[in-house]
């Protein structure tokens, strides 16, 4: 007979995933780029900024998950019920330019990964991509939740041991990692490179999937009050666990890039492989190849879904996954069609979605807060007060970085 202390613990075990869904979102193809160039530009300077972000992130996701645990609802859907049908609609418009973004992001990863692996055209990886990502999201619903979660846990295995083995190849320095901790900028660019890494980390569309993802797998049990608390628990574990693995993981590519390409100038995912080609070895550059693969099919399958959320919730309107991956991927598509630089369309589609976040951490610190809507699992004042000072500060960066952008400070 298995111990009831053991049993319990494997209970909690089962009830994890959803959180690890989410945080494939905080490792995507914009994390790659930017965290990347943060450790060729600046060395270990903006190491602070990942793990800034990171708590955020915490923060962030577990009133996300909360939120769907406390009423059984998106928070998408929750923005329709409780706010005027014109504040409703500039949400959802907003929500679909970013789920647009993301996909080009995403898109963009795979494609790159793609060209790095095999020679692919930029414009043929891109669909390859898409069909992977699609192919994927089929695991998606009813019984077959945890299967699609185990799916996207083995892509984020890739990319942690890729990263995990760079890092001892790469052997960062620990006295200027320690140094990297203490907040400091280098001028008005890294002022903006450090906004876009928490742009591409604090990402819009993974707040609205957490509270979608948790209704999603547990369902009927959010109307008992009883497990709704015992499932905020094991939430709690959750997103703690999966932040950290994605935090780790987005450390490790700046520590990978500052101890191995500082000052070297590569200024493009292209630029990055061949540099760690040279200084670390073939192998290294081909486990940075797969991950971002790993990266770019796992986080455009997340997006489809989130997207799938956001037409849902503010709308009303459910559409095949089909659908929906067309309606995303054609932008992204016309993108490496024009032939654009990828890297630097990666980290552009970044500004995009830093607009959107003050429109999806506004709503959701609104909503968590009111005893109406979340009654037993209202925010205490603290949580509150410390949700607005973070959603403060990530607009104020952001702001930085849509008018550095626009006034040309971001080459």
């Amino acid at each position: 007979m298995v111990p009831a202390v053991t049993a319990a613990r494997l209970g909690r075990i089962t009830l994890l995933g959803p959180a690890f869904v989410a945080g494939i979102a905080y490792v995507d193809p914009g994390n790659f780029a930017t965290n990347t160039a943060a450790g060729v530009d600046y060395g270990y300077l903006l190491l602070w900024v990942v793990v800034a972000a990171n708590l955020a992130a915490i923060l962030i996701q577990l009133l996300s998950a909360k939120l769907g645990i406390a009423t059984g609802k998106s928070l998408p859907r929750l923005c329709r019920e409780r706010f005027s049908r014109p504040v409703t609609l500039g949400l959802w418009v907003q929500a679909e330019l970013v789920a647009i973004a993301t996909d080009l992001a995403e898109i963009l990863g795979g494609a790159l990964a793609l060209r790095l692996l095999f020679d692919l055209p930029v414009l043929v990886g891109g669909v390859v991509t898409a069909v992977v990502s699609l192919l994927l999201l089929t695991l998606q619903g009813g019984d077959s939740q945890r299967r699609y979660e185990r799916a996207v846990l083995a892509l984020l295995a890739v990319i942690v041991v890729g990263f995990l083995c760079s890092l001892v190849t790469a052997r960062p320095s620990v006295p200027s990692a320690v140094h990297g901790l203490v907040p400091a900028f280098d001028g008005q660019a890294s002022m903006v490179l450090a906004a876009g890494m928490l742009g591409a980390t604090v990402m819009p569309h993974a707040i609205y999937l957490h509270s979608a993802l948790v209704v999603d797998r547990f369902g009927d049990q959010l109307r008992d009050p009883a497990s709704r608390h015992r499932l905020l628990r094991a939430s709690r574990v959750d997103v703690f666990t999966a932040m950290t693995v994605a935090g780790g993981v987005n450390v490790a590519m700046l520590l990978v890039a500052a101890a191995a390409l500082a000052g070297s100038g590569a200024d493009s995912l292209d630029a990055v492989h061949s540099g760690l080609a040279s200084s670390l070895g073939a192998t290294t550059a081909l486990l940075f190849a797969l991950a971002l693969l790993a990266s770019g099919i796992a986080s455009s399958s997340v997006g489809t879904y989130a997207g799938a959320v956001i037409l849902e919730g503010f709308v009303g309107l459910r559409v095949h996954p089909m659908v929906r991956r067309l309606a995303t991927l054609a932008p992204a598509l016309f993108v490496l069609a024009l032939g654009l630089e990828p890297t630097r369309a990666l980290v552009l589609s970044q500004v995009v979605l830093s607009v959107g976040i003050p429109f999806a951490l506004v709503p959701l610190i609104l909503l968590t807060r009111d005893r109406r809507v979340m009654g037993a699992l209202t925010n205490k004042r603290v949580t509150t007060a410390t949700a607005t000072v973070v959603a403060g500060l990530v607009c104020a960066l952001n702001v930085v970085l849509i008018g550095s952008t626009l006034t040309g400070g971001m080459t």
